[in-house]
């Protein structure tokens, strides 16, 4: 029987950059079924992880694990090939806008899950942000990003508006808080077995 994995995400960390480049190769690699969950982060922070804001908002950090946590980020983009650009990031290795308001961005998400074309959607919403340094909050952003993927803009734009895309993405978010999540990336093997965090990819290759 084929294995059943779903990948919750919200395109405003690095890492679930890292994770959307490791679980689609990992796909071209082994036979399983990957179920797309786009949620909002925010949400679950606000609910069951406050602890992400007040980490932010330390004024002393601990200055040993703030440079790991550089050298880690680069390192795991050396390995997923991919460019996390540095350029103005402030003391959380973020964007000048960060952290950025991905609503919009991800209710996108299920206009390619319905349509076709996820992930090239996807690849260039990560790339815009985490590399280009845009800021995909902004409409005229996200129009000039699914224009260079020959859809119409204002079908997009109609399409995020909806009360059901709207309701869509809150229920996916509160899934995952059901389900026992508590930030992005999150996978679910089969329903019921988590896996948090990009490096866990590893762990399910093992499995799978």
């Amino acid at each position: 029987m084929n294995k059943r994995i779903e990948y919750y995400f919200d395109c405003s960390s690095p890492w679930t950059y890292l994770a959307f480049k490791g679980i689609t190769d990992l796909y071209k690699k082994k036979d399983f079924e990957l179920i797309w969950k786009p949620i909002l982060v925010g949400g679950i922070f606000n609910t069951t992880n406050p602890s992400v804001y007040k980490a932010r908002n330390n004024p002393n950090p601990v200055k040993e694990k703030l440079t790991y946590y550089f050298k880690d980020l680069k390192d795991w983009a050396d390995a997923r090939k991919i460019i996390i650009n540095h350029d103005g990031f402030g003391p959380l290795n973020s964007p000048k806008v960060f952290p950025v308001n991905s609503v919009k961005a991800m209710r996108g998400s299920f206009m390619f899950l319905d349509e076709g074309g996820i992930e090239n959607y996807l690849d260039s919403i990560f790339y815009a942000y985490w590399t280009d340094g845009l800021d995909i909050s902004l409409e005229k952003i996200l129009i000039s990003i699914v224009e260079n993927l020959n859809v119409d803009s204002n079908k997009f734009l109609n399409f995020i508006q909806l009360q059901d895309t709207k309701d869509r993405l809150k229920n996916n978010t509160q899934e995952l808080i059901d389900k026992g999540g508590f930030g992005s990336p999150t996978f679910f093997v089969n329903e019921k077995d988590m896996y948090f965090g990009q490096d866990r990819i590893s762990l399910i290759e093992m499995l799978l």
